[in-house]
């Protein structure tokens, strides 16, 4: 099933999407929710992002080929920093080059949904606290994160959080094709068979450090290929049984 968020005029509402027709719910994808009559074309409205999380928990350096590619070992535990909710836009919103940055990149990612609270989850328990699957792009101001030596400022710019179109909930999250097209040509594929560490293992860390709540989103990490934008180009990330996930990049 795939969940949507959308604005109707001035509402925001949600749905279920089957092809081309939205089917409106009643209540909330993390709660109660009725799925009623009313239906809404898709193309009568403009997709938001799939959910609204308070922060967006990211994973660096979890597929063997992204590894391979920067001639780094394994790590020994998830490597894992933080995106506020700020940074967040949906599919066909701009992403913003800031003037401060000289190396804007792209990193497509499958982004774990939670559903419910969750706290020190056992990695076997896993499943019952994810939502669905969602794409999400990483960006990155590349040149800042090598000249600050951490991590936040270089991913936490406004518009470098795009994630969408919808929320799958009936894939197997080990088992899914990614890509990420700039201007039309593929720039990174992959597939999840090769993380690192896999989601339930991911979701079971994360929430020893931290309390995740409903909507919060976990981004398990981006494979080989990554790289620049230039203002002017147009950014896919595709995911096998989820969508695709389009932003402009617009000079700042």
């Amino acid at each position: 099933m795939k969940l949507v968020r959308f604005q109707d005029n001035t509402a925001v509402l949600a749905g279920v999407l089957e092809q081309d027709i939205i089917r409106v719910i009643e209540g909330d994808f993390f709660g109660n929710y009725r799925v009623t009559e009313r239906l809404v074309p898709l193309n009568s409205v403009r997709l938001l992002a799939p959910c609204a999380p308070s922060k967006a928990v990211c994973v660096g350096l979890n597929y063997h080929d992204h590894a391979k590619e920067m001639n780094l070992p394994l790590p020994a535990e998830p490597l894992i920093f933080l995106k506020p909710s700020s940074a967040l836009v949906g599919p066909d919103e701009a992403i913003v080059y800031p003037a401060i940055s000289r190396n804007l990149q792209f990193e497509a990612e499958l982004a774990i949904v939670v559903k419910r609270q969750a706290k020190n989850v056992a990695a076997a328990e896993a499943a019952d606290y994810i939502l669905g699957y969602t794409c999400a792009n990483d960006v990155t101001a590349r040149d800042l994160q090598h000249k600050d030596g951490q991590w936040t400022r270089a991913k936490s710019f406004d518009t470098f959080l795009p994630l969408g179109p919808c929320i799958e909930t009936a894939i197997d999250p080990g088992n899914v094709a990614i890509k990420l097209y700039r201007n039309g040509k593929v720039k990174q594929a992959s597939h999840t068979g090769n993380l690192i560490f896999k989601v339930p293992e991911l979701l079971a860390f994360v929430s020893e450090v931290m309390t995740l709540y409903p909507g919060d989103v976990i981004l398990t990490g981006t494979p080989s290929g990554v790289g620049p934008m230039e203002a002017g180009d147009t950014v896919s990330v595709e995911l096998e049984g989820i969508g695709e996930l389009t932003n402009r990049i617009v000079k700042g």
